[in-house]
């Protein structure tokens, strides 16, 4: 038991406070009692917090007030996705908000998924989780698939100099190849849209979910 705890403590350490985990992400580590014993030890210790029903987080803390501070909403949905071995792409409110397209916070997130509907409440959030048949989410990776969401929420009409430098801003090297890579699976005018993000020059920082 101290050896799987031990060894959850350190892979936890080992990553970013604020990020999301389930058991599912230890299970390589001991048995789902054991690695569930450890859990519920250092959720007791203090050392991570519980956000609901199989969902935990290496807190951070907000360096004025000293109080945890929980994990964003696609962190969290990102270790529900692994929870229930499902795909969870957020929706185009949610895509546009956090790639900075959108000033406005959806009040309830909606993240569509290839697995079962579901709403899951994180504290005062609560987080939408909609089926979609798997053909109706957006192709390649991750952050493809929220740009690909974003622009459709906002409109082709909608894209101009401004949002393509913000896209650029938000975006890697990486993932502004990987973004190119995966436009052959969305529509023309989106794909317009992101040769002029990929093909462009400016600072560049990594979308991170968490």
């Amino acid at each position: 038991m101290d050896n799987v705890q031990d060894a959850i403590l350190d892979r936890i350490r080992s990553a970013e406070r604020g990020n999301a985990f389930t058991p599912k992400d230890f299970r390589d580590l001991g048995t789902r009692d054991a690695i569930d014993k450890a859990l519920s030890r250092l959720t007791r210790s203090g050392d991570i917090h519980r956000l609901g029903r199989g969902l935990y987080y290496f807190p951070r803390r907000n360096p004025r007030l000293g109080i945890p501070v929980a994990p964003d909403i696609d962190e969290i949905a990102e270790a529900i996705g692994r929870q229930t071995g499902s795909r969870l792409v957020p929706s185009g409110a949610v895509a546009a908000n956090q790639l900075g397209l959108s000033t406005q916070v959806p009040a309830k997130p909606v993240y569509l998924s290839d697995g079962r509907s579901r709403r899951v409440r994180i504290g005062a959030t609560e987080i939408q989780i909609k089926h979609v048949a798997p053909r109706e989410l957006p192709a390649g990776s991750r952050t493809s698939a929220m740009v690909f969401q974003a622009l459709r929420h906002i409109g082709r009409e909608a894209v101009n100099d401004q949002v393509i430098a913000t896209l650029r801003t938000a975006l890697s090297n990486q993932q502004r190849r990987e973004l190119l890579d995966d436009s052959r699976y969305t529509t023309d005018w989106i794909a317009a849209t992101i040769r002029r993000v990929a093909h462009g020059k400016g600072k560049r920082t990594e979308v991170t979910h968490g």
